[in-house]
């Protein structure tokens, strides 16, 4: 029969290594820690949110400027454009030279009447002694340009004249006036 060993010597052999000494304490903090130190950080917050609204400010700021800067360019391109148009197809009306008149019409125009009937058409209308182009606005849908003329006989008006653009070259071309 096995010998069965006693309760004490069991407690003998199971002792516990003694517990491990405490870490140092690190060098100059003193437990307990309240809290960390809040000294100046609020100024720095402020000083970092207000510099972020500056820059933030002058991206949007900057925006804004192009974009009234694009628009800006862009109106007065167009107006160029439009007042060279319109102008050639005054001078050739007042020159009569109708048929570079009839040329510089859109095709929706040159489908209503023909060179000929044209030609009739204008040439009975009142002679113009002189025009000035207006500006287009850019929120019109229509693209319709004021034009002031001064007639023959001194009478003086103003024209609307339409605009359109030729699909391959892109360039105004005058679909109509109405007075």
């Amino acid at each position: 029969m096995p010998s069965w060993p006693s309760l004490r010597s069991v407690q003998s052999v199971m002792t516990v290594a003694p517990p491990a000494p405490a870490p140092p304490p690190g060098p100059g903090v003193y437990p307990p820690f309240p809290a960390p130190p809040t000294e100046g950080r609020g100024q720095r917050v402020g000083l970092g949110l207000g510099i972020g609204a500056g820059v933030l400010l002058l991206v949007c700021g900057g925006g804004v400027a192009a974009v009234i800067g694009l628009v800006s360019v862009a109106s007065r391109s167009l107006n160029e454009q439009v007042h060279v148009v319109v102008g050639d197809y005054f001078d050739d009306l007042r020159a009569k030279r109708y048929n570079e008149a009839y040329d510089e019409q859109c095709q929706e125009a040159k489908d209503a009447e023909t060179r000929v009937e044209f030609a009739k058409r204008v040439a009975s209308d009142r002679p113009i002694a002189s025009y000035r182009v207006g500006d287009m606005s850019l929120a019109t849908i229509d693209f319709a340009v004021p034009v002031d003329v001064t007639y023959d006989n001194g009478d003086s008006g103003q024209l609307s004249v339409y605009l359109g653009q030729d699909p391959s070259t892109r360039r105004f071309q005058v679909c109509g006036v109405e007075e």
